[in-house]
């Protein structure tokens, strides 16, 4: 028999990353005709395309011709964006821009993924009307990256969110899941930062926040501009990895907690809370628990406690 073809049609940049690939999961399991696209991590799954050459963007958003865009590609490490700044702001600022561009001349609805470090974190919680300052390179591009979204398309969104958590491929995809192994390895002591307040927020809410936003603008115009979305536990990273300890019942006496001000790498806001009213007052949004939300993402990492022992004893 026929199988229905969803007849609403959503492209999802980096859609092989930590939040593309939930947010291509959520629209695709729920009725849309979801294509994400990708570069080096691309095939079978997605769409191989370069987001800095103009015209293969253009080819597939004609070829495809999508109600909705996703933008989830970024280069979204910190540390990363100061060493190659050329680089991040191509695909931060210039790619964004151009896919804003884009996006325009078919109708479709943007929504332009990026960040709480747009914010300096001197007085949260910031609302979305409050007015950035940026501390480091990471969110100058991302700030820029609004800006020309929001200069190509009028009618687009920018969607700020904070730290990323989810079922990562790899535990170096989010920088709350990359601490797992600090926390397993219980018989070398390990420094944690206890000075930034973090709001660790998982992919699949920031997913179905997409969804929702996405599907409200099918009936309503009028849902474009900022918005901001995440997770509303406050943790300190050594907060947060005393939690996974005690989620998978590891020991966390080894954790040391630093309250001084980082010094190395990109500065970063002490905290940056995003105010998540406006989305709340639509009646969008969800928010996984924390500790469900992390064992439920790491425990494919979890190292057997008798096989450890027999390994590193």
């Amino acid at each position: 028999e026929d199988i229905d073809i969803p007849s609403r049609r959503v492209l999802i940049t980096g859609a092989t990353g930590l939040l593309g690939r939930a947010v291509f999961k959520e629209f695709n399991g729920n009725n849309w005709n979801a294509v994400g696209c990708g570069y080096r991590r691309a095939q079978p799954k997605f769409e191989q395309v370069n987001l800095l050459n103009s015209v293969a963007v253009h080819d597939i958003i004609h070829d495809f011709q999508p109600h909705v865009i996703v933008h989830c590609a970024a280069e979204r490490r910190p540390d990363v964006v100061e060493s190659q700044p050329d680089a991040a702001s191509q695909l931060n600022v210039a790619a964004s821009g151009n896919l804003a561009k884009e996006a325009a001349g078919i109708g479709a609805f943007l929504i332009y993924i990026s960040t709480d470090y747009v914010f300096d974190g001197t007085s949260p919680p910031y609302k979305e009307t409050d007015v950035p300052n940026p501390l480091n390179l990471y969110g100058k591009t991302k700030l820029e990256g609004e800006k020309a979204v929001l200069e190509n398309n009028e009618g687009a969104a920018v969607l700020r969110i904070p730290v990323l958590y989810g079922e990562v491929e790899r535990l170096e995809e989010s920088a709350v899941t990359v601490m797992f192994d600090k926390v397993q390895f219980s018989n070398k002591s390990a420094n944690m930062d206890h000075w930034q307040q973090r709001f660790p927020t998982n992919v699949k809410d920031v997913a179905v926040v997409c969804r929702q936003l996405a599907e409200k603008r099918m009936l309503d115009p009028s849902i474009k501009g900022t918005f901001h979305w995440s997770g509303n536990e406050q943790m300190t990273k050594y907060e947060m990895a005393c939690a996974i300890a005690d989620a998978f019942n590891l020991p966390s006496s080894h954790l040391r907690p630093i309250t001084d001000c980082p010094v190395v790498g990109a500065l970063r806001p002490r905290n940056a809370q995003l105010d998540c009213s406006k989305l709340e007052m639509l009646g969008i949004g969800q928010r996984t628990p924390f500790r469900a939300g992390i064992k439920e993402s790491l425990w494919p990492f979890l190292i057997d406690k008798r096989w450890r022992q027999t390994v590193f004893h």
